[in-house]
C-alpha cells in the first residue's frame, strides 16, 4: 500500500499549498495514518463506489424562474445541452477521474485481478442521462477499449427506484416524527440561510429583476417540507427558490472560465462561493438527511450496496446516482459530520464518490475503510488531469459508534451490520 500512502501524502501537500482555499480545519493528517507496514498486513479485496454524476446543466431551462429573479442585464451561461444533462466538460472531468482510478488500482496491483472477468465488476446507474453517461465515461476510462456494460434497469430518462430518493412508506406518525427531526437538525429553514440568501440576491441583482418588488428576498416566503407516498420529499417557499438559483450559479462557476463573469461582474471570494453553494446543500440536507427520512428514501440503495459488499465474486462495483443518494445513504449509516476542504460544495461535491475499500489481513479477518473522493473546485474549473502528482481530494468518513483498529480500519462485520441496521430501520418506521 505504499502507493496509497504516497497518494494521500500528495493530496495533503496539494491541500496545504492550495491558493484557492485556506487550509480548513482538522484532520487531514488522517490521510497519513496508514503505516509503512500496512501493505504487508492487508490485501485489498474489493471496492464499492457510490458516485454522484458529474457536471450537468441546470435543472430548469430558459425562461424559468432564473430569468424572473435575475437582473435582465445579466446573461446566464449559454448551455449547449438540454436542462439536467451531463455537459461535455462533465464528460471530460469524469474521464479524468476514471483515469486516476485506473492509475491507482494498477499501481495497487489490483485491477489485473478483475480486468479480464466481467463478472467481477459491475457498473449500474440511474436511467437519467447524466448518470448513465457519467458511469459510461468512468467505465471506459477504467477499462479503455473494453466497453463494459453499464446497467440501466428502467426506461431511459426515468427514475430507477433504486436511485429514486422517494418516500415508499408513510405510516401513521411518520410525518410528525420527520418534521421534528428536521426542525432539530435545521432549525427554521429560512433563518439558518439568511446570510446566504443575501449573498445570492446581491449576485443576481434581485432588486432589478422582473419579479421585484413582489419578490424582494427569498426570506419573505416561509419554507416548509411535505411528504407523499412514492414521491420525493418536497419543499415550498424561499429555500426552494434560492436552491434553484444556487444550483445554477455553482454550475455556471464550474463551466465559465471567467470567475467575474460567472458572478455577473461581482468580485467574489472563495468564501462567497461556499455561501452560495451552502443554500442548495441546506435544501438537500433538509429534504433527505433527517434519520427517519434517510432510512426511508435510501432503503433500496442501501440494500444494493450491502449486496455488492457481500457478493463474493465482485471486486469492483460502481453505482451512479445523485447528491441526494449520497446524502441519504451517509445519513442512514449515521456518518459523523464532515466538512470537505478545497471545494465550495461541502457535503456532496459534483462528481464525488463514496469509496468503500474492503481488506483482508493475513489471518483472514476482513476490514473496511470509507472515503469520499472528489475533484477540488480548482481542479474542476481548470479541468486538471488527475494523477498521483495531482490527485483528487480524499477524506476519510467515520461512522458514529464504530471502533477502529490501530490502522484506522473498521471490522467489515461492523460496517455490514451498520448497513443491515439501517435497512432494518425501514421496517420499523
Amino acid at each position: 500500500m505504499k502507493k496509497l500512502l504516497l497518494l494521500f501524502a500528495s493530496a495533503f501537500l496539494l491541500w496545504a499549498c492550495s491558493k484557492d482555499f485556506e487550509p480548513a480545519a482538522p484532520a487531514q493528517a488522517d490521510w497519513l495514518e496508514r503505516t509503512e507496514g500496512f501493505q504487508n498486513k492487508y490485501d485489498m479485496e474489493q471496492i464499492v463506489v457510490l458516485s454522484r454524476h458529474n457536471i450537468r446543466t441546470p435543472l430548469v431551462g430558459k425562461g424559468s424562474v432564473l430569468s424572473r429573479l435575475t437582473n435582465p442585464s445579466y446573461q446566464w451561461f449559454q448551455w449547449q445541452d438540454p436542462a439536467s444533462n451531463l455537459t461535455a466538460k462533465g464528460v471530460r472531468l469524469e474521464s479524468r477521474m476514471g483515469d486516476f482510478f485506473r492509475e491507482w488500482l494498477t499501481n495497487e496491483d489490483f485491477i489485473n485481478r478483475y480486468e479480464t472477468d466481467p463478472g467481477s465488476y459491475r457498473f449500474y446507474a440511474n436511467a437519467k442521462q447524466r448518470c448513465q453517461l457519467t458511469a459510461r465515461t468512468f467505465a471506459d476510462a477504467l477499462f479503455p477499449g473494453a466497453n463494459p456494460e453499464v446497467e440501466m434497469k428502467v426506461k431511459f430518462d426515468t427514475m430507477d427506484p433504486v436511485f429514486n430518493p422517494q418516500i415508499t412508506k408513510l405510516p401513521t406518525g411518520f410525518e410528525a416524527k420527520a418534521q421534528k427531526e428536521i426542525s432539530a437538525i435545521m432549525g427554521d429553514l429560512n433563518e439558518g440561510a439568511a446570510a446566504q440568501f443575501a449573498m445570492i440576491e446581491k449576485v443576481i441583482g434581485i432588486n432589478h429583476a422582473p419579479a421585484f418588488p413582489d419578490t424582494m428576498s427569498f426570506s419573505q416566503f416561509p419554507s416548509s417540507i411535505g411528504f407523499k407516498v412514492n414521491a420525493e420529499p418536497f419543499m415550498t417557499g424561499g429555500l426552494k427558490m434560492a436552491c434553484t438559483v444556487s444550483d445554477a450559479l455553482v454550475l455556471q462557476y464550474y463551466e465559465e472560465p471567467d470567475a467575474r463573469k460567472a458572478a455577473f461582474g461581482h468580485e467574489l471570494k472563495d468564501v462567497d462561493w461556499v455561501d452560495i453553494a451552502l443554500v442548495k446543500e441546506r435544501y438537500g440536507d433538509a429534504l433527505f438527511t433527517a434519520p427517519s427520512v434517510a432510512v426511508n428514501v435510501a432503503h433500496p440503495l442501501l440494500q444494493t450496496m450491502l449486496s455488492e459488499l457481500q457478493e463474493s465474486k465482485r471486486c469492483f462495483s460502481f453505482l451512479c446516482g445523485h447528491d441526494s443518494n449520497i446524502g441519504s445513504v451517509l445519513a442512514a449509516l449515521d456518518t459523523e459530520p464532515y466538512d470537505l476542504p478545497q471545494t465550495i460544495e461541502k457535503k456532496t461535491p459534483i462528481g464525488a464518490k463514496v469509496v468503500i475499500e474492503k481488506f483482508k489481513d493475513k489471518d483472514g479477518a476482513e476490514y473496511a475503510d470509507i472515503w469520499i473522493v472528489y475533484a477540488s473546485t480548482s481542479q474542476i474549473r481548470r479541468e486538471s488531469s488527475l494523477s498521483y502528482s495531482n490527485p483528487p481530494v480524499a477524506v476519510r468518513l467515520r461512522l458514529n459508534g464504530l471502533s477502529e483498529n490501530a490502522d484506522g480500519l473498521y471490522a467489515l462485520a461492523d460496517v455490514e451490520k451498520r448497513f443491515s441496521d439501517a435497512i432494518a430501520a425501514y421496517d420499523s418506521l
